[in-house]
């Protein structure tokens, strides 16, 4: 059972697993709230393009990749701002060019490497200690912003025009929010890829949702869910020899179907109770008549 806790690259692959999921999943709690599901998504795709451009000229992924995002939400969110263009439809067309440029670059020089198959799918096995504290160093920062900016972000996440009436700007705290989720997306893209991060910022926060209506709560247990799912998955990955990234997944899913399930029962067991209470009650009155 301890096997896998012998070996540095998986030491290292569980660190990473835990630490991108569970700020991917403090992430996924504003992303949840305010119902931006589809940009978490498109920017994963958007950030492939920079992944791909960024090996092809040799630069650093972490850098490079970074500032294809900033780009990406740069562009969103000046084309958003036109009344002609829809956020959801300004977010289609920036993150699907981006990924669209990728596969560009992939198909002229008319190979699919290993490197692009690490951001399509993710290569957490292949973690170096180098991209480890790289991951952590990205990590600390959106940590360092989100709670600087903490009060701001949860203000217009409930209530914008609220915030706006009390001097909150409201345009430039959502560009420092697409930014951190453009980090988050950079930092999780080695360890679950392209196709699973979508996953990862929405799963905990909506099973954390279900558990609870408390806001620090559902932070707290998002965090918690995604931490941990993501040490369970690696660790399981390596018994049932199955994709890291995609097992990661799939043990948020199993969590998400349990809550569902508790979630079912106990509305069952309310419902029996009430009907219970009101039998209870009309025989109280027959027998009081």
């Amino acid at each position: 059972m301890l096997e896998p806790f012998e070996f540095g690259f998986m030491q290292r692959a569980m660190i990473a697993a835990s630490l991108v999921g569970g700020v991917t999943a403090a992430v996924g709690v504003f992303v949840i709230l305010r119902r931006l599901a589809y940009i978490g998504h498109g920017l994963a795709h958007s950030i492939f393009g920079g992944a791909v451009v960024s090996f092809t000229l040799g630069v650093n992924f972490f850098l490079g990749a970074s500032i294809w995002g900033a780009f990406s939400v740069f562009l969103i969110n000046q084309a958003a701002r036109r009344r002609q263009i829809g956020g959801d439809a300004a977010i289609g067309i920036v993150t699907t060019a981006a990924f669209a440029i990728g596969i560009a670059v992939i198909s002229r020089a008319r190979s699919f490497t290993r490197d692009f198959e690490a951001a399509l799918f993710g290569e957490i096995l292949g973690i170096t200690s180098q991209d480890l504290w790289m991951t952590v160093a990205m990590i600390l920062l959106i940590s360092i912003v989100l709670f600087l900016f903490w009060k701001q972000l949860v203000f217009i996440t409930f209530d914008q025009d609220v915030a706006t009436a009390y001097g909150i700007p409201v345009r430039w705290v959502e560009v420092i929010f697409s930014l951190i989720l453009a980090a988050t997306v950079v930092a999780a893209l080695q360890v679950l890829g392209v196709t699973l991060i979508a996953a990862a910022l929405v799963i905990p926060p909506v099973v954390a949702r279900m558990l609870t209506d408390s806001f620090p709560r559902m932070f707290l247990i998002a965090v918690a869910i995604g931490a941990l799912t993501g040490l369970v998955g690696v660790y399981v990955s390596w018994f049932v020899d199955v994709s890291s990234g995609a097992t990661v997944v799939l043990v948020q899913a199993a969590v998400f179907a349990l809550a569902l399930l508790w979630g079912i029962v106990e509305s069952r067991r309310g419902r029996s109770a009430t009907r219970r209470a009101e039998r209870l009650a009309g025989l109280e009155r027959a027998l009081n008549d």
